[in-house]
């Protein structure tokens, strides 16, 4: 049985239309009440057609639930109504400090995730994370903003809140501590690799590069070489810091 509810997600107007329980479940902190808005002042409305589910799985031959793949798949639909609103996702582990978030991207097993929990272990009670797998990132007014979403990979670690954007910083492994401030030849490349690659629609990827154009002129992005040390905390810290 499908239900069809109402949520705000990255200052969306969203209504979820599913019929399994873990996406609700990963969002019910994002839920709104019945009269939040109007059914025609949704921008997003996720919801599949009967049995897509079920062919994915088998063309896919994909070895996860139902229930997991709606998930997987619902993060990928929303994503292409943030676009058209001038915002987009990054595979990233998102830590907050002193009020601004850093989104901290790599190829999956690379670390990031360990990374920010070093972060929490160093800074303590001035530091959490946002989201550990898709935050959304916006610019609103004049200013970039981080947000957490229902879809938080593997740990389910997210808040539904809104932080001002303090860097993009795609790490690496390295023996020693290094960051430095990235072009944005080189930029480009990292961003699309951790974004949804399949967008689908020719629009949806001139979204994302008008988005990213401004976002790589406005927004600091590092490159960081780092190892699993407190050493590293600090130098990626000190770099990126904006308090």
């Amino acid at each position: 049985m499908k239900r069809r509810d109402k949520y705000i997600i990255a200052e969306m107007n969203t209504i979820l239309e599913l019929e399994h329980e873990r996406t609700y479940r990963q969002a019910e902190d994002y839920k709104v009440s019945d009269d939040a808005f109007a059914e025609e002042e949704a921008e997003a409305v996720v919801k599949f057609e009967d049995g897509f589910l079920e062919q994915r799985q088998e063309i896919r031959k994909h070895d996860l639930s139902l229930s997991d793949l709606e998930y997987m798949y619902t993060g990928s639909l929303f994503y292409r109504f943030l676009l058209a609103k001038g915002g987009m996702m990054i595979h990233s582990s998102a830590v907050v400090v002193d009020g601004y978030a850093y989104l901290f991207s790599a190829d999956s097993g690379t670390g990031k995730s360990t990374h920010t929990q070093l972060w929490l272990k160093h800074f303590g009670e001035r530091a959490y994370i946002l989201n550990d797998d898709k935050p959304a990132i916006r610019k609103i007014g004049d200013e970039w903003f981080a947000y957490g979403t229902p879809w938080s990979g593997k740990t389910d670690m997210n808040v539904n809140t809104k932080v001002k954007l303090g860097a993009i910083v795609f790490l690496e492994r390295s023996e020693e501590n290094f960051i430095e401030e990235a072009e944005s030849e080189w930029i480009i490349p990292k961003v699309i690799a951790q974004t949804t690659r399949k967008l689908k629609a020719v629009e949806n990827l001139d979204y994302l590069l008008a988005t990213l154009e401004k976002l790589i002129a406005e927004v600091p992005v590092y490159r960081f070489g780092c190892n699993i040390s407190d050493e590293a905390v600090v130098t990626s810290y000190e770099a990126v810091r904006r308090v």
